[in-house]
Parts: C-alpha cells; sequence; structure tokens
C-alpha cells in the first residue's frame, strides 16, 4: 500500500498558491505548428504561448494529438510545419547537440513513470545524472536520495519498481523527472489508473514543486480534478478540427464557454445530436 510515508494529502490547495503573470517572460512558443505521420495530419496549424511558471494543460479527447504536441516540445518528433521556441533555443531545425542540450533544462515523466524494472528506484533517480559524466557516485547518490525525498518516498531507495505501488512509481517518476533541477516539466497523464486519493497525492506534489521551485509545468490529463485544482492556463484540441478550440482559465472555460464542445468535456455531458 502507498500509505507509508503520511496517508491522506492535505487538501485545500489553489492554483492561486503559484502565483502567474501574463506579462512573465514566454519559456515555450509553439507558433503555426502542423504535424503528421506520413500523410495523416494530427495537429492543424496551432499556436500559443507557455509563460515562466506557468501550469500549462494540454486538453482533449482520446486521440486528438496531445501528446504528439508534447512530442514536439521535446523534440522527439519533427513538426511538418511551423516553429517551436524552449526557453529560446528554436528547436524545430535545430543540430541534435543543440535539442540535446535544450533537454538538459526539461524533465519528462512519461505514463506509467517509465521507470526501468532492472533498478531500485534510486538507481533510476540517478540515471539521467550519470549522463553528465562529472559527478561522484556519492554525489549522485545523495542527489537521488535528496529527490526521492521530495516527493515523499525516503527510505524506498532500494526497493525496485515492482514492489511498491503504482503510485509510488509515479512519484519516484517525477523524482527522476527532477534529478537535474529543470526549470520546465513535462508529465503525460501523471495520474492515469490511480485512485482518488494517491492521484490527489500526485497533484499535491506538481502544485508543491511548481510553488517553491516556480517550475514551468507542461501537463497532458483528462482528470477533472487535477485540471481546476492545478491549471493556470489550458488549452483544448478537437480531434475533427485538428486545432486549439478553447484556451484560457478552465474555470472560465466550463462556466462561459458557448462552444458544446468545450461545455461538454468540462461538465461531462454527452454532445446534443
Amino acid at each position: 500500500m502507498d500509505r507509508k510515508q503520511g496517508g491522506t494529502p492535505p487538501t485545500g490547495f489553489t492554483r492561486e498558491d503559484a502565483a502567474t503573470d501574463a506579462q512573465t517572460r514566454t519559456v515555450i512558443a509553439v507558433e503555426g505548428l502542423t504535424a503528421a505521420y506520413e500523410d495523416d495530419i494530427i495537429l492543424d496549424n496551432i499556436s500559443f504561448r507557455i509563460g515562466e511558471g506557468e501550469i500549462f494543460l494540454i486538453l482533449g479527447e482520446s486521440g486528438c494529438g496531445k501528446s504528439t504536441l508534447m512530442k514536439c516540445m521535446i523534440g522527439l518528433h519533427k513538426p511538418r510545419e511551423g516553429r517551436i521556441r524552449v526557453d529560446g533555443t528554436d528547436i524545430t531545425d535545430a543540430y541534435e547537440e543543440d535539442v540535446q542540450k535544450m533537454r538538459k533544462g526539461i524533465g519528462m515523466l512519461f505514463q506509467n513513470s517509465a521507470l526501468l524494472g532492472s533498478m531500485t528506484l534510486l538507481e533510476n533517480v540517478v540515471l539521467p545524472l550519470r549522463r553528465l559524466g562529472n559527478l561522484s557516485d556519492d554525489l549522485m547518490n545523495r542527489i537521488a536520495r535528496m529527490k526521492l525525498g521530495m516527493v515523499n518516498l525516503s527510505g524506498y531507495e532500494h526497493y525496485y519498481p515492482s514492489e511498491v505501488s503504482g503510485g509510488m512509481r509515479n512519484r519516484a517518476g517525477l523524482a527522476r523527472a527532477m534529478a537535474l533541477e529543470p526549470s520546465i516539466l513535462f508529465l503525460d497523464e501523471p495520474i492515469a489508473g490511480l485512485d482518488p486519493v494517491t492521484a490527489a497525492e500526485i497533484d499535491f506534489l506538481i502544485h508543491k514543486i511548481n510553488g517553491r521551485l516556480g517550475t514551468t509545468m507542461v501537463i497532458i490529463t483528462q482528470n477533472l480534478e487535477s485540471i481546476f485544482n492545478l491549471a493556470h492556463r489550458c488549452i483544448m484540441i478537437d480531434k475533427a478540427e485538428k486545432r486549439i478550440i478553447a484556451e484560457g482559465d478552465p474555470r472560465e472555460l466550463r462556466d462561459h464557454s458557448r462552444d458544446e464542445r468545450v461545455v461538454s468535456f468540462f461538465r461531462r455531458m454527452p454532445l446534443q445530436s
């Protein structure tokens, strides 16, 4: 059970605790992006900006291109058209060495944590530190222990992923994503498949990291509680139109949007035929 570290998470955290400012520096700019797999266009001419310190959510139905968009932003999928700038670096036509340099400033948590099963939680968190090539084993282990402590996993350093719960694996994945002190975190469905209490724990950790460190976060999620608890802003992508159909505060979109697709998503109501 994922309960050794204190049971039910704190409640009552709000999006306002991590301040955002419309005038803050843009750290990610997506301009006129079109993404495709061979002849199948997934995203068509979409643009948006993400400010420093924002928790920015990407929403939309399954298959609308959320994960493809995230892959484009971290340089794992080359867009057909458009530009992407991450922390000042235009990664669209950049050399691979420049993309690799950009990735050193970001952290990534993929679905289901993507931990290596043959390594302990500590070894998984150490893995990105080893790529730096200039840290002693003792220093890497101390950093990894600190990161595991940040996500309430002190005492579990020598457990393997198969020996802990799904929530603990996700927290360990979050610790690994934070290993290199990234200024930007990309999180793909960080609470998928988790029970409500464990999901709330993950949300609280995300909120705490953003509030304490000012980390910019780009998150894919379908969970309404997470959306309303965490998002400073969001975009919603429509699968049929392959473009952004809504952008802004999710509460404002839920309460004031006139697009029935947006209302249907936020209020969990089927579209009228």
